[in-house]
């Protein structure tokens, strides 16, 4: 084995990630003789560690699903390598423990959910008393035993019926890795909040969630870190609270003062009417005040500020556009 090699598969301790990449892309040929090339992943190194609830964000088109088939091994990499629960990539061992929600799963509209549930667990070969048991409760977990879905053709389901069989499809294996992709999609806000719900209860029970959503605000709300996909190119990744700092920048509003000044302390400051001004403030919030009353200024209003998720993700997207 190569000295590299060695290194990168070295990591294999208790606290060694469940999902780590080192310089994985993925590039397609296309035309007619096959002579154009298309980067639909750069370089992407990255790790999602045991119990972590991990969110892939990105646009359209920024690479989110293909690095999920990357990982899944639906298709092979052009460069790089990349290891799921210390196995490489395809590894037969390593798929069993893992669950896969794709974002339009299929589903044989004839089965009733039990049944398409007793077919995937007997793809796993997963014993018939074992079934027995985890089947109800997985219903229960995503909300169908309400709904009698034992006995309902799922040609029947609504939207929202139709993504809970599909998760628990996803969990009919117990997974220690559970993958899901666009896991709201299509949802109304109840079915949204019974999706977190779900999620969240995975990550109590230990599970390690890695998602793809547009849905930034539940993100926000479930995941314990991110990464940011842009044009293919892994462009941000860290936890939540530190990427999006600790509430202690100040959001000001005033009205006088010298404006050249004032922006040394609101690099942002935007003119409103009747002469009255806002911004963020950069410094210390007690020299601030006395530089604005020696200005001749005064403060009309002061709130404590913490971008958003969703602030924070298209102020890093505008930067690569």
């Amino acid at each position: 084995m190569k000295v590299e090699e060695t290194a990168f598969s070295a990591d294999t301790t208790q606290n060694s990630p469940v999902i780590l990449t080192s310089e994985l892309g993925k590039v397609y040929r296309t035309g007619f003789w096959m002579n154009q090339k298309v980067v639909s992943l750069k370089s992407c190194s990255l790790k999602v560690y045991q119990g972590e609830t991990f969110g892939l964000l990105g646009q359209n088109g920024a690479g989110k699903t293909t690095l999920l088939k990357l990982l899944l091994s639906i298709i092979r990499p052009t460069s790089g390598r990349g290891l799921l629960l210390g196995k490489p990539l395809g590894d037969r061992t390593a798929k069993e423990r893992i669950g896969y929600l794709p974002e339009n799963a299929y589903l044989y509209d004839f089965l009733t959910g039990w049944e398409f549930l007793v077919w995937s667990a007997n793809l796993f070969q997963i014993p018939k008393k074992v079934q027995q048991q985890r089947i109800p409760q997985l219903l229960d977990l995503v909300g169908l035993s309400k709904f009698d879905a034992c006995k309902k053709q799922m040609r029947r389901y609504s939207k929202g019926m139709r993504q809970r069989v599909a998760m628990a499809q996803t969990l009919i294996n117990d997974p220690d890795l559970i993958f899901l992709d666009e896991p709201m999609s299509g949802l109304d806000p109840m079915g949204r909040c019974q999706m977190r719900d779900i999620i969240l209860s995975l990550k109590q029970q230990g599970k390690t969630i890695f998602f793809n959503s547009h849905i930034l605000n539940e993100v926000e709300l479930i995941c314990d870190r991110i990464a940011i996909l842009s044009k293919g190119e892994l462009i941000c990744s860290g936890n939540v609270k530190e990427l999006l700092g600790t509430p202690n920048t100040y959001r000001v509003k005033g009205k006088g003062g010298d404006w050249e000044s004032l922006q040394k302390w609101i690099p942002n400051l935007e003119s409103l009417s009747d002469g009255f001004w806002q911004g963020e403030l950069q410094g210390e919030m007690y020299d601030f005040l006395a530089s604005l009353r020696l200005m001749g200024g005064y403060l009309d209003t002061l709130k404590v500020y913490r971008p958003s998720l969703e602030e924070f993700f298209m102020q890093k997207i505008q930067g690569k556009i």
